[in-house]
Formats: structure tokens, sequence, C-alpha cells
């Protein structure tokens, strides 16, 4: 299976965006299913999961802004992203695993390319 992360692009800080993580070739449904990012200089770092039946897990720097949701039915995974902020400029990743309720990046398995979010002051 291959994960195909998009919606990522220039945005002013206060405003939204909506990433997309489809994936080719098996089914996603079954997979816990994360978001991480990293920033220039910085290590990978973990933002948001959602598991199979749809439960949810925030990183503390983004709890109450950014909202992952899942479509088995079009084999995708989103983060809506809102009241960005410059800090929240990284490249963006989705990731998913056979381990349940991890925010461990080693437990993930299978990776997207990243898209780039840029967040302007």
């Amino acid at each position: 299976v291959q994960l195909q992360a998009s919606g990522g692009g220039l945005v002013q800080a206060g405003g939204s965006l909506r990433l997309s993580c489809t994936a080719s070739g098996r089914t996603l449904s079954t997979y816990y299913m994360g978001w991480f990012r990293q920033a220039p200089g910085k290590e990978r770092e973990f933002i948001a999961a959602i598991s199979s039946s749809g439960s949810s897990t925030y990183a503390d720097p983004v709890k109450g802004r950014f909202f992952i949701s899942r479509d088995n039915a079009k084999n995708t995974v989103y983060l809506q992203m809102a009241n960005l902020k410059p800090e929240d400029s990284a490249v963006y990743y989705c990731a998913a695993t056979v381990f349940t309720a991890t925010i461990v990046e080693k437990n993930y398995h299978l990776w997207g390319q990243g898209t780039q979010v840029t967040v302007s002051s």
C-alpha cells in the first residue's frame, strides 16, 4: 500500500488548511493512522492519530485547533487545521500502523511522502 499526502500550501497565520492522506493498493480501514510533522532542523513529531473506529488523540500543541478524521469508504484520512500559527510550518506526513493507540513514530511502518505547510505571520 502507498500513502499519498496532499493539501499543504502557504497560508497566513490564523488561517486553515485541510490535509488529505489517500491510500492505494489496500484498504486503510483496519489501520491506525497518524499525522506527524517535521520542521527544519527539528525531529519529526507526532501530531494526531485516529483508530479504525474513529477514536482520536492529539499532541498538546495542536489540541483544539487540529481535527483528524477518516473516511474508510474513500480510503482517506484528513487533518483539518485551524487557527494556524507560524510554528505549525513543517512538512506533514501521514503514516499507518497495525498497532493500536500509538503515537510512537517507530511503530508506524507505512509513510506518505509529506506535504509542506507554511504559515506566514
